[in-house]
């Protein structure tokens, strides 16, 4: 039997403040907890050492404003760097699975990312998955996101894709950040129906939370049959947690890692230190692993704290079963939208907050709607950083799934802007020939990546 692999960077030297929750101290107790058990000593796992990713890796993700260098520490490459390190491993076939506990996390880290917003800055496993993209040709990746928090960083930057699938089950957007996660949020042009969303009520049990394991997520992934399974792990949706409003136990979450089978978790948040991260941790590690966790429990449990709603689980029902046959009519419902819409674009407009660091953005989004392929992305974005700079940049998006047409299309709108005067900065995304460009107009710096 292949081990599983477990790679460590609690980031000791990163914080966004001495008393914030997503600080130094928050990965201690797990860190001797694991020491303590001997975990890393056992023949079923096999630990790697932290990676640093490229500038190129997160270019491949992101428009980071105003450049990669002053957007980011050396900490966030280290934990993206060990997220594709961990990836890497599992593909090369030298483990069977892989869980990265590492942070700072990232799955609010959207495409353009002007600063932290949900204590992330870049998306650690969107640019895990670019990177697997490109250098195994992975076609088809299911993001299953298991935090609290609607994951709407690695929903935007996969909302228009229909080989990326992301579900995601968190506590009800309209009572906690970031107020998203809805169930009419389903993906736009050939996405649609490739992502799926379950807010759950405050509460929540292990029981309601594995319904929907059973009923929702593990049937649609075995019709999407991905390549990968990536669990993006949050573990907020614990009975201690501080930041939110749930009754997930370590022993739910094992279970949960024990039936979705995750090739790579990557973790996100949890902010309950000493109570929860150390036995959730455990938990999914012995799991994933394949080791007997029955008798992994918290210190406070007590059964009798958890009683199951029925109201609760009625809903549940009734947004399963809306869910997924949303999910099972996707394609039929993308041909009537694409039959109504023809050839032409799909304009949104939005405004984003950065919680953290109090930016406000606001953006205009086109994607191309082709026939034949997800179309490219054209954003334009303005915002106003903590410093008092304004930044207002055009960025031109191709996905790695792009046909020619749209490919010398997108090329040429780079191409038409980049004269502009217009804009602070210009950016290109080409995932196709793996380039990257960045225009700065006021200082007329190109960088290429």
């Amino acid at each position: 039997m292949k081990p599983t692999g477990i790679l460590f960077f609690p980031a000791f030297d990163w914080a966004i403040s001495p008393t914030h929750p997503e600080r130094e101290e928050r990965l201690l107790y797990t860190r001797d907890q694991l020491f303590e058990e001997g975990i890393l000593d056992l023949p079923q796992i096999k630990e790697y050492k932290p990676a640093l990713a490229l500038f190129k890796d997160i270019a491949r993700v992101h428009f980071c404003v105003p450049d990669i260098e002053k957007s980011i520490t050396e900490a966030h490459l280290i934990a993206a760097g060990s997220a594709i390190k961990l990836a890497d491993a599992f593909m090369q076939g030298e483990i069977k699975n892989g869980f990265a506990i590492i942070r700072p996390p990232g799955h609010h880290s959207m495409t353009v990312s002007h600063g932290n917003r949900g204590f992330c800055n870049i998306n650690n496993e969107a640019i895990m998955i670019e990177y697997l993209r490109k250098k195994y040709r992975l076609k088809k990746i299911a993001v299953i996101d298991t935090d609290v928090h609607h994951g709407d960083g690695t929903q935007e930057i996969y909302y228009n894709d229909p080989d990326v699938l992301f579900i995601s089950f968190h506590q009800d957007g309209r009572t906690l950040y970031p107020g998203t996660g809805f169930t009419n949020e389903l993906g736009n042009g050939r996405g649609y129906g490739a992502t799926i969303n379950i807010p759950l009520l405050p509460r929540t049990t292990d029981e309601e939370i594995h319904y929907v394991l059973d009923n929702l997520v593990l049937p649609v992934l075995n019709d999407f049959k991905p390549d990968l399974i990536v669990n993006s792990a949050g573990q907020d949706n614990h009975y201690t947690d501080p930041l939110a409003d749930m009754c997930f136990t370590a022993q739910g979450y094992a279970l949960l890692n024990h039936k979705l089978k995750p090739d790579v978790a990557v973790l996100e948040g949890g902010y309950s230190v000493e109570t929860a991260l150390p036995y959730i941790n455990m938990g999914i590690i012995m799991a994933m692993a394949g080791l007997d966790f029955s008798n992994l429990r918290e210190p406070d449990y007590n059964p009798q704290r958890f009683r199951e709603s029925s109201s609760h689980l009625e809903y549940l029902k009734r947004l399963v079963e809306k869910q997924l046959s949303v999910y099972q009519k996707r394609n039929e419902t993308v041909a009537e939208q694409y039959e109504k819409a023809g050839e032409k674009f799909y304009v949104e407009e939005k405004s984003i907050f950065y919680d953290t660091e109090y930016i406000y953005e606001s953006q205009i989004n086109k994607l191309r709607l082709c026939p034949n392929c997800p179309g490219y992305r054209l954003i334009d974005s303005k915002a106003r950083h903590r410093d008092g700079k304004s930044y207002h940049i055009y960025c031109v998006s191709i996905p790695v799934n792009c046909c020619d047409s749209c490919h010398s299309e997108a090329l040429r709108a780079y191409k038409d802007i980049s004269v502009s005067s217009f804009y602070d900065i210009v950016y290109l995304q080409d995932r196709i020939n793996d380039e990257y460009i960045s225009l700065n107009k006021n200082s007329g710096i190109e960088k290429v990546l």
